[in-house]
């Protein structure tokens, strides 16, 4: 099709120009070039388009009909490339991002609704989940993942890593004392995430302790963790996305400052476009800014 196009464009350039030369010396290819590309036209349409003689050229009753749709066509083309280049230059449109759920509640939003302030033009469709999902099929521009980045044909860029916080409530460490070092937690009630490993694994530097988490509530959602944390229940390890805003606001205390619990590689992801549109370069790059 794109040959047809070509053909298309020659031929209007040659019938408007008056001459073979005319059209070649405008579109910068030669005469014979010419000749080919309306030639190949009316092989394909069985049909002669130009009277040439040695003096001048004149259309045939087909060749102006023609030409008028080749007028139509090319400007529907040029139209829609337009369209293409401006989508490509300033963000707008729908843009599809997925998350973890945790992640995307706590530390993506802020940056989507700081995003789309900038950019109104742009819509966002984002889809929380933690299972790992094909970005094609389900339409996704942009996805953040947790953890190492198995799927090689995805252009993967880092940004900062997700850590793992100790803390419990201002009331709670009132009441029991804070814990100065990990192994001080063996006395401590731990909330424990169920699925998860019950070892808390603390290192600072080449010091590494491990803590067996024992309490009086398991639960499979880290939010009811926290908010038991909140209310008082005991000591919590989780993801910093989930305990930051409760933290700034001081109902929690951060705990074990000096040493470190394993954290997890974080990535934002586009399929490997050459070329990626305005809102999908843009969003990656305001991201990583806020997120790295």
């Amino acid at each position: 099709m794109s040959d047809k196009l070509r053909s298309m464009e020659v031929f209007t350039a040659a019938a408007t120009a008056g001459s073979f030369a005319a059209a070649a010396e405008t579109l910068g290819i030669s005469a014979v070039m010419v000749g080919k590309h309306v030639q190949a036209l009316e092989q394909h349409l069985g049909a002669r388009l130009i009277e040439r003689s040695t003096r001048r050229q004149t259309l045939t009753e087909i060749g102006a009909a023609y030409l008028e749709r080749c007028h139509d066509v090319l400007a529907s083309v040029a139209a829609a490339d337009h369209v293409a280049e401006n989508l490509r230059a300033e963000p707008q449109g729908s843009l599809r991002i997925s998350a973890p759920a945790t992640y995307g509640e706590h530390k993506l939003t802020p940056v989507i609704a700081e995003y789309t302030a900038r950019y109104p033009k742009v819509s966002i469709d984002l889809v929380l989940s933690n299972r790992v999902i094909d970005m094609a099929e389900e339409g996704v521009d942009v996805a953040i993942r947790s953890g190492p980045v198995t799927d090689t044909s995805l252009i993967a860029l880092p940004l900062a890593p997700g850590r793992i916080l100790a803390a419990a409530s201002p009331a709670y460490l009132k009441k029991h004392g804070t814990p100065r070092h990990p192994s001080d937690l063996a006395r401590h009630n731990c909330l424990v995430f169920a699925g998860a490993s019950t070892t808390w694994r603390f290192r600072r530097g080449e010091d590494l302790v491990e803590v067996k988490a024992r309490g009086t509530l398991v639960s499979n959602t880290g939010a009811s963790l926290v908010m038991a944390a909140i209310a008082g229940m005991g000591v919590i390890v989780q993801a910093d996305a989930l305990m930051e805003p409760a933290i700034a606001l001081g109902q929690l205390v951060r705990l074990l400052p000096k040493w470190e619990l394993p954290s997890r590689a974080m990535h934002i992801l586009r399929r490997p476009e050459a070329r990626p549109s305005a809102k999908v370069r843009s969003f990656v790059d305001f991201a990583r800014e806020r997120l790295s």
